[in-house]
């Protein structure tokens, strides 16, 4: 593994007006990585240098996240999307993978959807498609993420890291309320997945914040689940697709997983 796995070379980009942190770790083919919401590229710290040792690991702060300031805007998926779109670009990358977890997942999903031409495969874990495919009593969690709750956080990882590393760290509040706000936004990206050009790795925990099965319908968007998969794999879906339920996991120790890096690295690696 090199010395750069550890500790990374930090820099910033100037793309739509933000000014987005991001590391870099490893060699090999660049992966773009996107951590969870409250979090940053430090939240994959336990499996990073599993990743860096195959691939130059571009793990990127979002909006608002991490060591990337908030703007003016929205925090909002689509834009979040964007913003990757337009860092690939700005960093002058061949068609990098783009790997994430929660948030992370849904912003990776989308710039694979937004930008096909820009991704060459696409890792999304733990990100429902739907707001309504959430369990009812996290939609009710959610619900009470605002500012008010930055003095209950004040102990837990997520303020430290936010803390320690934010460039303005009076803004977790503020943050809250935005990160909140979103998650009260309906959406619904059934036609959108549908459509995916960009062959695309759905990964969730089997005791996740949505159930398997919403995994399962993501994957049948997909082509996915519908027939025999055949004795030379020409049943499998036809845009290269595929599906992996993690056992034994939840949407709170994925992230940490071995076997999550293990399953993302055979996904992009069968392209090599």
């Amino acid at each position: 593994m090199s010395a750069t796995a550890s500790t990374g070379t930090g820099a910033y980009a100037e793309v739509n007006g933000i000014n987005l942190y991001y590391e870099t770790h490893g060699s090999g083919r660049p992966m773009i990585l996107l951590h969870g919401g409250l979090g940053s590229g430090e939240m994959f710290g336990a499996i990073l240098p599993m990743l860096a040792d195959h691939h130059q690991v571009i793990a990127v702060d979002l909006q608002g996240h991490g060591r990337t300031a908030d703007i003016d805007r929205p925090l909002e998926v689509p834009l979040m999307a964007d913003d990757i779109g337009a860092l690939i670009a700005h960093l002058g990358l061949d068609r990098p993978d783009v790997v994430g977890f929660s948030l992370g997942g849904g912003v990776a999903l989308l710039t694979g959807i937004r930008h096909p031409e820009k991704v060459g495969r696409v890792v999304s874990a733990s990100a429902n498609i739907r707001r309504s495919a959430v369990y009812p009593e996290m939609l009710g969690q959610q619900g009470q993420v605002n500012a008010a709750a930055a003095e209950f956080l004040k102990d837990t990882p997520m303020y430290e890291l936010y803390h320690r590393v934010a460039p303005r760290p009076e803004d977790f509040p503020r943050l809250l309320d935005k990160i909140g706000a979103a998650m009260q936004q309906d959406f619904d990206y059934t036609d959108e997945v549908r459509g995916m050009q960009v062959p695309t790795l759905i990964v969730a925990a089997d005791a996740d914040m949505a159930p398997p099965s919403h995994f399962v319908e993501i994957f049948n968007l997909l082509d996915g689940g519908l027939r025999d998969g055949g004795w030379m794999g020409e049943g499998r879906p036809k845009g290269g697709h595929a599906l992996a339920i993690l056992p034994g996991l939840t949407h709170y120790n994925l992230v940490d997983s071995p076997l999550f890096a293990a399953t993302a690295l055979a996904f992009l690696d069968q392209q090599d």
